[in-house]
């Protein structure tokens, strides 16, 4: 189907689809966060006390932002932007260890590991994108 047999453009589609396709990857994140906990302990900023604490919270965060997303919850858009805000400097500090062979596997690469910073900004967008369904008439 093309534009003007839809009646909608690529970027009304893209700003419908991004926080449903956001909404899968924190349920997948989300369940890592407890199934494998350890490479995301290795992220965290080392000045905050008890990591596996605070991996454990940011993965109820990340399913219950996904859930919000995937069900299209009026609050899922702001609170995962801010979620998204709220583990930047874990990328952050990924990206400083990179290269360190403190980190596991293909973490370990500079050019992933500083390539995931920018990345925090078009996922806020599509998290700001999440609008709840609108009734039907």
């Amino acid at each position: 189907m093309t534009e003007r047999t839809t009646g909608r453009s690529l970027t009304a589609r893209l700003r419908e689809r991004a926080p449903l396709a956001l909404g899968g990857v924190f349920l997948a994140a989300g369940v890592l966060h407890f199934a494998a906990p350890k490479p995301f302990e290795k992220i965290m900023p080392r000045q905050l006390p008890k990591p596996r604490a605070w991996v454990y919270g940011s993965g109820v965060a990340e399913l219950a932002c996904g859930a919000g997303l995937v069900t299209r919850q009026k609050w899922a858009g702001p609170a995962s932007a801010a979620l998204l805000l709220a583990v930047w400097p874990a990328n952050v500090q990924m990206a400083l260890d990179s290269g360190s062979g403190r980190l596991p596997g293909p973490a370990d690469s500079k050019a992933l590991a500083w390539g995931r910073v920018p990345l925090q900004i078009p996922l806020i967008w599509a998290a700001l994108q999440s609008r709840p369904k609108a009734p039907k008439a």
